[in-house]
Protein backbone atom coordinates (compact mmCIF):
# COMPACT_ATOMS: atom_id res chain seq x y z
CA UNK A 1 0.00 0.00 0.00
CA UNK A 2 1.45 3.59 -0.73
CA UNK A 3 1.25 6.63 1.87
CA UNK A 4 -1.55 8.81 1.50
CA UNK A 5 -1.97 12.48 2.28
CA UNK A 6 -5.09 11.95 3.42
CA UNK A 7 -5.66 11.17 6.96
CA UNK A 8 -8.31 9.02 6.89
CA UNK A 9 -6.68 6.71 4.06
CA UNK A 10 -3.27 6.46 5.43
CA UNK A 11 -4.39 3.91 7.96
CA UNK A 12 -1.54 1.27 6.68
CA UNK A 13 1.44 3.35 6.72
CA UNK A 14 -0.13 4.72 10.25
CA UNK A 15 -0.16 0.85 11.52
CA UNK A 16 3.54 0.07 9.86
CA UNK A 17 5.02 3.13 11.99
CA UNK A 18 3.36 2.56 15.37
CA UNK A 19 4.63 -0.84 14.96
CA UNK A 20 7.79 0.66 14.58
CA UNK A 21 8.03 3.28 17.58
CA UNK A 22 6.06 0.69 19.58
CA UNK A 23 9.27 -1.77 19.46
CA UNK A 24 11.52 1.52 20.30
CA UNK A 25 9.63 2.29 23.57
CA UNK A 26 -17.75 -10.40 -14.40
CA UNK A 27 -19.60 -12.40 -15.08
CA UNK A 28 -19.52 -13.24 -18.86
CA UNK A 29 -20.72 -9.68 -19.61
CA UNK A 30 -16.80 -8.67 -18.61
CA UNK A 31 -15.38 -11.37 -20.67
CA UNK A 32 -15.21 -9.42 -23.94
CA UNK A 33 -14.04 -6.25 -22.80
CA UNK A 34 -10.54 -5.52 -23.82
CA UNK A 35 -8.09 -3.70 -21.08
CA UNK A 36 -7.27 -0.06 -22.71
CA UNK A 37 -4.28 2.14 -22.86
CA UNK A 38 -1.69 -0.59 -22.32
CA UNK A 39 1.39 -0.81 -23.97
CA UNK A 40 1.61 -4.35 -24.70
CA UNK A 41 -0.52 -6.74 -27.01
CA UNK A 42 -2.71 -8.99 -25.49
CA UNK A 43 -1.77 -12.54 -25.24
CA UNK A 44 -3.43 -15.44 -27.03
CA UNK A 45 -5.16 -17.12 -23.72
CA UNK A 46 -4.76 -17.86 -20.21
CA UNK A 47 -1.46 -18.98 -18.66
CA UNK A 48 -2.74 -22.62 -17.52
CA UNK A 49 0.25 -23.75 -15.67
CA UNK A 50 2.92 -23.15 -14.00
CA UNK A 51 5.39 -24.88 -16.21
CA UNK A 52 5.71 -22.30 -18.62
CA UNK A 53 7.43 -20.11 -16.18
CA UNK A 54 9.29 -22.54 -14.08
CA UNK A 55 9.35 -26.17 -15.27
CA UNK A 56 10.60 -27.41 -12.00
CA UNK A 57 7.40 -26.64 -9.86
CA UNK A 58 6.59 -27.97 -7.42
CA UNK A 59 3.34 -30.28 -7.37
CA UNK A 60 1.10 -28.56 -4.44
CA UNK A 61 2.80 -24.81 -6.32
CA UNK A 62 1.06 -26.66 -9.72
CA UNK A 63 -1.81 -27.45 -7.92
CA UNK A 64 -2.66 -24.01 -6.43
CA UNK A 65 -2.47 -22.60 -9.60
CA UNK A 66 -4.65 -24.72 -11.02
CA UNK A 67 -7.12 -23.53 -8.77
CA UNK A 68 -6.66 -20.08 -9.34
CA UNK A 69 -6.87 -20.80 -13.44
CA UNK A 70 -9.84 -22.20 -12.92
CA UNK A 71 -11.42 -19.95 -10.86
CA UNK A 72 -10.40 -17.01 -13.83
CA UNK A 73 -11.67 -19.37 -16.53
CA UNK A 74 -14.47 -19.81 -14.90
CA UNK A 75 -15.37 -15.90 -14.32
CA UNK A 76 -14.36 -15.29 -18.08
CA UNK A 77 -17.32 -17.50 -19.51
CA UNK A 78 -19.94 -16.51 -16.66
CA UNK A 79 -19.64 -19.32 -14.65
CA UNK A 80 -18.92 -18.02 -11.19
CA UNK A 81 -17.34 -20.40 -8.75
CA UNK A 82 -16.66 -17.97 -6.50
CA UNK A 83 -13.81 -15.36 -5.06
CA UNK A 84 -11.12 -16.79 -2.48
CA UNK A 85 -11.63 -14.50 0.68
CA UNK A 86 -8.56 -13.33 1.77
CA UNK A 87 -6.85 -11.43 4.83
CA UNK A 88 -3.38 -10.09 5.21
CA UNK A 89 -2.14 -9.90 8.82
CA UNK A 90 0.29 -7.60 9.83
CA UNK A 91 2.07 -9.92 12.37
CA UNK A 92 4.84 -7.70 13.91
CA UNK A 93 1.94 -5.22 14.49
CA UNK A 94 -0.06 -7.79 16.31
CA UNK A 95 2.63 -8.88 18.47
CA UNK A 96 4.88 -5.68 19.32
CA UNK A 97 2.06 -2.68 18.58
CA UNK A 98 -0.57 -2.33 21.71
CA UNK A 99 -1.65 0.64 19.67
CA UNK A 100 -2.43 -1.73 16.08
CA UNK A 101 -6.29 -2.96 15.96
CA UNK A 102 -9.55 -2.92 17.41
CA UNK A 103 -8.34 -2.58 21.13
CA UNK A 104 -5.07 -1.89 23.37
CA UNK A 105 -2.52 -4.13 24.08
CA UNK A 106 -0.84 -7.02 22.03
CA UNK A 107 -1.89 -9.61 20.07
CA UNK A 108 -1.46 -13.13 19.38
CA UNK A 109 0.06 -13.62 15.84
CA UNK A 110 -2.62 -14.17 13.27
CA UNK A 111 -5.43 -12.25 15.19
CA UNK A 112 -6.41 -10.95 11.82
CA UNK A 113 -6.74 -14.31 10.25
CA UNK A 114 -8.50 -15.53 13.29
CA UNK A 115 -10.86 -11.95 13.34
CA UNK A 116 -13.34 -13.17 10.64
CA UNK A 117 -13.72 -16.44 12.08
CA UNK A 118 -14.83 -14.34 15.48
CA UNK A 119 -17.32 -12.85 13.47
CA UNK A 120 -18.71 -15.03 10.84
CA UNK A 121 -17.74 -18.26 11.98
CA UNK A 122 -15.45 -18.96 9.24
CA UNK A 123 -12.13 -18.37 8.17
CA UNK A 124 -10.36 -16.63 4.92
CA UNK A 125 -9.33 -18.66 2.29
CA UNK A 126 -6.06 -16.96 2.02
CA UNK A 127 -3.31 -15.48 4.55
CA UNK A 128 -0.64 -12.82 3.37
CA UNK A 129 1.88 -12.59 5.80
CA UNK A 130 4.97 -9.95 5.62
CA UNK A 131 8.82 -10.76 5.86
CA UNK A 132 9.66 -7.02 6.14
CA UNK A 133 10.36 -4.48 7.12
CA UNK A 134 11.62 -5.12 10.24
CA UNK A 135 12.46 -3.50 13.60
CA UNK A 136 14.14 -0.84 14.56
CA UNK A 137 17.18 -2.35 15.20
CA UNK A 138 20.73 -2.64 13.13
CA UNK A 139 20.74 -5.59 10.18
CA UNK A 140 17.99 -8.57 9.91
CA UNK A 141 16.94 -10.83 12.89
CA UNK A 142 15.10 -13.58 14.08
CA UNK A 143 14.07 -14.57 17.32
CA UNK A 144 15.18 -18.43 18.10
CA UNK A 145 17.82 -19.87 16.17
CA UNK A 146 16.18 -22.18 13.67
CA UNK A 147 17.49 -23.94 10.87
CA UNK A 148 16.92 -21.41 8.18
CA UNK A 149 18.40 -18.69 10.02
CA UNK A 150 21.04 -20.06 12.35
CA UNK A 151 24.12 -19.74 10.14
CA UNK A 152 23.08 -16.36 8.28
CA UNK A 153 21.16 -14.04 10.70
CA UNK A 154 21.36 -12.80 14.67
CA UNK A 155 19.46 -14.32 16.69
CA UNK A 156 17.55 -13.97 19.76
CA UNK A 157 16.26 -10.51 19.18
CA UNK A 158 13.58 -9.68 21.21
CA UNK A 159 11.48 -7.87 18.92
CA UNK A 160 12.40 -10.48 15.55
CA UNK A 161 10.43 -13.30 17.42
CA UNK A 162 7.48 -12.12 14.59
CA UNK A 163 9.42 -13.39 11.94
CA UNK A 164 9.52 -17.08 13.43
CA UNK A 165 5.80 -16.55 13.75
CA UNK A 166 5.54 -15.56 10.34
CA UNK A 167 6.59 -18.65 9.30
CA UNK A 168 5.23 -20.98 11.30
CA UNK A 169 1.44 -19.05 10.76
CA UNK A 170 2.10 -19.85 7.14
CA UNK A 171 3.00 -23.61 7.64
CA UNK A 172 0.39 -24.21 10.12
CA UNK A 173 -2.53 -22.76 7.23
CA UNK A 174 -1.22 -24.77 4.84
CA UNK A 175 -0.62 -28.11 6.90
CA UNK A 176 -3.53 -26.95 9.41
CA UNK A 177 -2.95 -26.13 13.18
CA UNK A 178 -2.35 -27.75 15.59
CA UNK A 179 -1.09 -30.60 13.56
CA UNK A 180 0.73 -34.19 14.89
CA UNK A 181 4.61 -33.21 14.87
CA UNK A 182 5.78 -33.79 11.61
CA UNK A 183 9.50 -32.23 12.21
CA UNK A 184 8.91 -28.92 11.44
CA UNK A 185 8.60 -26.39 14.21
CA UNK A 186 5.76 -25.52 16.51
CA UNK A 187 3.19 -27.72 15.60
CA UNK A 188 1.23 -27.54 18.50
CA UNK A 189 1.17 -23.46 17.78
CA UNK A 190 2.21 -22.86 20.99
CA UNK A 191 6.17 -21.91 21.52
CA UNK A 192 8.00 -20.86 25.25
CA UNK A 193 10.33 -17.52 23.32
CA UNK A 194 13.93 -16.95 25.30
CA UNK A 195 12.72 -13.79 26.48
CA UNK A 196 10.09 -14.76 28.33
CA UNK A 197 6.78 -14.47 26.19
CA UNK A 198 4.69 -17.25 24.58
CA UNK A 199 3.53 -17.75 20.84
CA UNK A 200 -0.06 -19.25 20.45
CA UNK A 201 -1.33 -19.56 17.25
CA UNK A 202 -4.78 -19.30 15.69
CA UNK A 203 -6.20 -23.27 16.18
CA UNK A 204 -7.49 -23.64 12.43
CA UNK A 205 -8.72 -27.54 12.50
CA UNK A 206 -5.32 -29.00 12.21
CA UNK A 207 -6.23 -30.02 8.67
CA UNK A 208 -5.28 -27.92 5.52
CA UNK A 209 -7.04 -24.56 5.82
CA UNK A 210 -6.24 -22.55 2.57
CA UNK A 211 -3.52 -20.73 0.91
CA UNK A 212 -0.76 -18.49 1.97
CA UNK A 213 1.12 -15.76 0.48
CA UNK A 214 4.06 -13.05 1.21
CA UNK A 215 4.62 -9.80 0.83
CA UNK A 216 7.81 -8.06 1.65
CA UNK A 217 8.28 -4.69 2.39
CA UNK A 218 12.11 -4.70 1.70
CA UNK A 219 13.96 -1.44 3.21
CA UNK A 220 16.94 -0.25 0.95
CA UNK A 221 19.41 -2.64 0.06
CA UNK A 222 22.13 -1.66 2.63
CA UNK A 223 20.22 -0.01 5.28
CA UNK A 224 22.06 -0.20 8.30
CA UNK A 225 18.35 -0.64 9.97
CA UNK A 226 15.66 -2.46 8.75
CA UNK A 227 12.37 -0.23 9.40
CA UNK A 228 9.44 1.05 7.57
CA UNK A 229 11.15 4.48 7.38
CA UNK A 230 13.86 2.53 5.03
CA UNK A 231 11.53 1.20 2.74
CA UNK A 232 10.56 5.01 1.70
CA UNK A 233 11.87 6.44 -1.80
CA UNK A 234 12.45 10.00 0.36
CA UNK A 235 15.16 7.41 2.25
CA UNK A 236 16.84 5.52 0.28
CA UNK A 237 20.26 6.79 -1.26
CA UNK A 238 18.07 7.30 -4.65
CA UNK A 239 17.23 10.34 -3.26
CA UNK A 240 20.29 11.95 -3.82
CA UNK A 241 21.86 9.45 -5.59
CA UNK A 242 20.59 8.50 -9.19
CA UNK A 243 22.92 6.33 -10.13
CA UNK A 244 22.70 4.13 -7.20
CA UNK A 245 19.70 1.79 -7.81
CA UNK A 246 21.78 1.07 -11.69
CA UNK A 247 24.75 0.13 -9.07
CA UNK A 248 22.12 -2.18 -7.16
CA UNK A 249 21.30 -3.67 -10.19
CA UNK A 250 24.96 -4.52 -11.25
CA UNK A 251 26.60 -7.59 -9.95
CA UNK A 252 30.40 -6.77 -8.25
CA UNK A 253 28.87 -3.66 -6.55
CA UNK A 254 28.83 -3.12 -3.11
CA UNK A 255 25.30 -2.12 -3.44
CA UNK A 256 24.32 -5.41 -5.34
CA UNK A 257 25.79 -7.56 -2.79
CA UNK A 258 23.42 -5.63 -0.18
CA UNK A 259 20.18 -6.37 -2.17
CA UNK A 260 21.09 -10.03 -2.57
CA UNK A 261 22.22 -9.78 1.20
CA UNK A 262 18.19 -8.78 1.27
CA UNK A 263 16.84 -11.74 -0.51
CA UNK A 264 18.75 -13.99 1.06
CA UNK A 265 16.86 -13.34 4.06
CA UNK A 266 13.68 -13.70 2.29
CA UNK A 267 14.82 -16.99 0.77
CA UNK A 268 15.84 -18.59 3.84
CA UNK A 269 12.71 -18.43 5.46
CA UNK A 270 10.78 -19.32 2.06
CA UNK A 271 13.26 -21.92 1.68
CA UNK A 272 12.17 -23.61 5.28
CA UNK A 273 8.39 -23.28 3.51
CA UNK A 274 9.66 -24.76 0.38
CA UNK A 275 11.30 -27.76 2.36
CA UNK A 276 7.98 -28.60 3.77
CA UNK A 277 6.24 -28.21 0.55
CA UNK A 278 4.22 -24.93 1.27
CA UNK A 279 3.04 -23.15 -2.05
CA UNK A 280 3.48 -19.18 -1.64
CA UNK A 281 1.92 -16.49 -3.81
CA UNK A 282 4.70 -14.06 -3.55
CA UNK A 283 4.06 -10.16 -4.12
CA UNK A 284 7.62 -8.36 -4.17
CA UNK A 285 7.81 -4.62 -5.29
CA UNK A 286 4.13 -3.56 -4.86
CA UNK A 287 2.53 -0.29 -5.94
CA UNK A 288 5.82 0.56 -8.57
CA UNK A 289 3.44 2.79 -10.39
CA UNK A 290 2.80 5.03 -7.38
CA UNK A 291 2.46 8.75 -7.41
CA UNK A 292 3.20 9.34 -3.79
CA UNK A 293 6.61 10.79 -4.65
CA UNK A 294 9.50 10.41 -1.63
CA UNK A 295 6.82 9.09 0.59
CA UNK A 296 6.47 5.99 -1.80
CA UNK A 297 8.52 2.74 -1.89
CA UNK A 298 12.02 3.47 -3.05
CA UNK A 299 11.62 0.90 -6.29
CA UNK A 300 8.20 3.13 -6.62
CA UNK A 301 10.71 5.56 -8.22
CA UNK A 302 12.39 3.21 -10.61
CA UNK A 303 12.40 3.88 -14.29
CA UNK A 304 10.72 0.77 -16.27
CA UNK A 305 14.01 -0.36 -17.21
CA UNK A 306 15.53 -0.52 -14.00
CA UNK A 307 11.96 -2.00 -12.14
CA UNK A 308 11.79 -4.76 -14.54
CA UNK A 309 15.81 -5.65 -14.79
CA UNK A 310 14.82 -5.48 -10.75
CA UNK A 311 11.59 -7.93 -10.46
CA UNK A 312 13.78 -10.33 -13.11
CA UNK A 313 17.08 -10.27 -10.55
CA UNK A 314 14.65 -11.40 -7.78
CA UNK A 315 13.03 -14.02 -10.02
CA UNK A 316 16.64 -15.23 -11.00
CA UNK A 317 17.57 -15.31 -7.55
CA UNK A 318 14.91 -16.94 -5.57
CA UNK A 319 14.16 -19.50 -8.45
CA UNK A 320 17.32 -19.97 -10.44
CA UNK A 321 20.29 -19.33 -7.58
CA UNK A 322 18.27 -20.73 -4.63
CA UNK A 323 16.03 -23.13 -6.37
CA UNK A 324 12.82 -22.61 -4.93
CA UNK A 325 9.59 -24.03 -6.99
CA UNK A 326 7.13 -23.94 -4.50
CA UNK A 327 6.39 -19.64 -5.49
CA UNK A 328 3.67 -18.18 -7.27
CA UNK A 329 4.58 -14.60 -8.12
CA UNK A 330 1.88 -11.61 -8.00
CA UNK A 331 2.39 -8.38 -9.97
CA UNK A 332 0.50 -5.45 -8.33
CA UNK A 333 0.38 -1.77 -9.05
CA UNK A 334 -1.56 0.30 -7.09
CA UNK A 335 -4.75 1.82 -8.55
CA UNK A 336 -3.91 4.07 -11.69
CA UNK A 337 -6.87 6.37 -10.46
CA UNK A 338 -3.93 9.39 -11.83
CA UNK A 339 -3.91 10.17 -7.89
CA UNK A 340 -2.80 7.52 -5.95
CA UNK A 341 -0.83 6.00 -9.36
CA UNK A 342 -0.01 6.08 -13.19
CA UNK A 343 -0.98 3.62 -15.81
CA UNK A 344 1.24 0.58 -14.87
CA UNK A 345 1.74 -1.02 -18.04
CA UNK A 346 5.46 -0.45 -18.80
CA UNK A 347 6.59 -1.44 -15.63
CA UNK A 348 5.18 -5.09 -15.78
CA UNK A 349 8.13 -7.84 -16.26
CA UNK A 350 7.00 -9.86 -18.90
CA UNK A 351 4.62 -12.92 -18.89
CA UNK A 352 7.69 -15.40 -18.28
CA UNK A 353 8.02 -13.43 -14.68
CA UNK A 354 4.68 -13.18 -13.49
CA UNK A 355 1.74 -16.04 -12.89
CA UNK A 356 -1.01 -13.62 -11.27
CA UNK A 357 -1.64 -10.01 -11.52
CA UNK A 358 -3.12 -7.75 -9.57
CA UNK A 359 -4.08 -4.52 -8.15
CA UNK A 360 -3.55 -2.41 -4.52
CA UNK A 361 -6.98 -0.34 -4.73
CA UNK A 362 -7.01 2.54 -2.15
CA UNK A 363 -8.90 4.66 -4.66
CA UNK A 364 -12.41 5.11 -3.68
CA UNK A 365 -14.49 3.38 -1.25
CA UNK A 366 -17.55 1.00 -1.47
CA UNK A 367 -20.15 3.83 -1.71
CA UNK A 368 -17.77 6.62 -3.81
CA UNK A 369 -16.31 4.13 -6.07
CA UNK A 370 -13.61 5.64 -8.90
CA UNK A 371 -15.59 3.91 -12.15
CA UNK A 372 -19.45 5.24 -11.78
CA UNK A 373 -20.08 1.58 -13.40
CA UNK A 374 -18.82 -0.38 -10.67
CA UNK A 375 -16.56 -0.63 -7.79
CA UNK A 376 -12.97 -2.06 -8.65
CA UNK A 377 -14.18 -2.58 -12.24
CA UNK A 378 -11.87 -0.44 -14.11
CA UNK A 379 -9.12 -2.38 -12.41
CA UNK A 380 -10.46 -5.83 -13.12
CA UNK A 381 -11.06 -4.96 -16.92
CA UNK A 382 -7.43 -3.09 -17.04
CA UNK A 383 -5.76 -6.32 -16.10
CA UNK A 384 -7.26 -8.51 -18.35
CA UNK A 385 -5.40 -8.64 -21.37
CA UNK A 386 -2.31 -9.87 -19.71
CA UNK A 387 -3.65 -13.42 -19.31
CA UNK A 388 -3.27 -14.84 -16.18
CA UNK A 389 -5.69 -14.48 -12.94
CA UNK A 390 -6.41 -11.38 -11.95
CA UNK A 391 -6.95 -10.40 -7.65
CA UNK A 392 -7.85 -7.25 -5.37
CA UNK A 393 -4.57 -7.77 -4.00
CA UNK A 394 -5.18 -5.24 -1.06
CA UNK A 395 -7.98 -3.27 0.31
CA UNK A 396 -9.48 -1.52 3.39
CA UNK A 397 -12.65 -2.60 2.47
CA UNK A 398 -14.92 -6.20 1.97
CA UNK A 399 -16.29 -6.81 -1.34
CA UNK A 400 -19.92 -7.22 -0.51
CA UNK A 401 -20.84 -4.73 1.72
CA UNK A 402 -24.28 -3.00 2.36
CA UNK A 403 -22.96 -0.20 0.09
CA UNK A 404 -22.28 -2.95 -2.68
CA UNK A 405 -24.04 -6.11 -3.00
CA UNK A 406 -22.63 -6.71 -6.71
CA UNK A 407 -18.95 -5.50 -6.62
CA UNK A 408 -18.00 -9.71 -7.51
CA UNK A 409 -20.55 -10.08 -10.37
CA UNK A 410 -19.51 -6.84 -11.93
CA UNK A 411 -15.26 -7.77 -11.76
CA UNK A 412 -15.43 -11.81 -10.43
CA UNK A 413 -11.88 -11.25 -9.25
CA UNK A 414 -10.45 -14.81 -8.07
CA UNK A 415 -9.02 -13.14 -4.72
CA UNK A 416 -9.92 -10.20 -2.77
CA UNK A 417 -7.67 -9.74 0.06
CA UNK A 418 -8.48 -7.20 3.12
CA UNK A 419 -5.45 -4.98 4.91
CA UNK A 420 -4.43 -6.31 8.69
CA UNK A 421 -6.97 -4.03 10.67
CA UNK A 422 -8.95 -2.21 8.16
CA UNK A 423 -11.09 -5.52 8.33
CA UNK A 424 -12.47 -4.11 11.20
CA UNK A 425 -11.70 -0.47 11.19
CA UNK A 426 -13.37 -0.12 7.59
CA UNK A 427 -16.01 -2.59 8.05
CA UNK A 428 -18.97 -3.54 10.00
CA UNK A 429 -19.41 -6.90 11.51
CA UNK A 430 -22.30 -7.19 9.34
CA UNK A 431 -20.34 -6.29 5.93
CA UNK A 432 -17.81 -8.67 7.42
CA UNK A 433 -20.89 -11.65 7.91
CA UNK A 434 -22.53 -10.08 4.41
CA UNK A 435 -19.58 -11.19 2.40
CA UNK A 436 -18.54 -13.96 4.31
CA UNK A 437 -21.53 -15.71 3.83
CA UNK A 438 -22.42 -14.95 0.19
CA UNK A 439 -22.49 -17.94 -2.14
CA UNK A 440 -19.70 -15.60 -4.55
CA UNK A 441 -17.19 -16.19 -1.95
CA UNK A 442 -14.95 -19.08 -0.40
CA UNK A 443 -13.58 -19.37 2.56
CA UNK A 444 -11.18 -21.78 4.35
CA UNK A 445 -11.02 -24.05 7.09
CA UNK A 446 -13.11 -26.96 7.50
CA UNK A 447 -15.77 -24.96 5.62
CA UNK A 448 -15.13 -25.94 1.73
CA UNK A 449 -17.56 -22.99 0.32
CA UNK A 450 -20.00 -23.16 -2.43
CA UNK A 451 -16.87 -24.09 -5.26
CA UNK A 452 -16.51 -27.21 -3.68
CA UNK A 453 -12.74 -26.92 -2.76
CA UNK A 454 -11.38 -29.60 -0.94
CA UNK A 455 -7.77 -27.88 0.69
CA UNK A 456 -6.44 -31.47 1.52
CA UNK A 457 -6.97 -32.05 -2.77
CA UNK A 458 -4.26 -29.11 -3.17
CA UNK A 459 -1.62 -31.63 -1.28
CA UNK A 460 -2.58 -35.24 -2.75
CA UNK A 461 -2.83 -33.93 -6.16
CA UNK A 462 -5.96 -35.02 -6.51
CA UNK A 463 -7.77 -31.17 -8.01
CA UNK A 464 -8.65 -30.05 -10.83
Amino acid sequence: MQTRGVLDRDLKRRNLLLGAAATVATGGALAGVAAFNTSRAPTAGLQKDLLSRDPKASKTAQAVYRLLVALETDARAGRRRGTLMGQHAEVHNERYNPEYGDHTGPKPPGYYYRKPRDITGKLPAFLELDLGPGYQQPGWGVGEARDYSRAAWPARRELWTYANDVVDLALGVWHGLPREEDGSYNPTGTESLWNGTKTVLPENGGAPAGLVGMSFHQPWPGSPVKSYDQTLRRNAPSAKDPGWIDRVLTPGTAEHAALLLDLSFLADHLGYLAAHDVPVLLRPYHEMNSLGGEQSFWWAGLEPRQYTALWELLHHYLVGSRGLHNLIFVWAPTAWDGVHGREPWDFYPGGEYVDVVGVDDYSGTPDRPFDPGGWTTTWHRGLADYGKPRILAESFHVPLGSAQRTTLDQAPWVLWTVWGDGLTAKNSDADVRRTYDDPKTITGGRESGPAGVRWSALHDGTFE
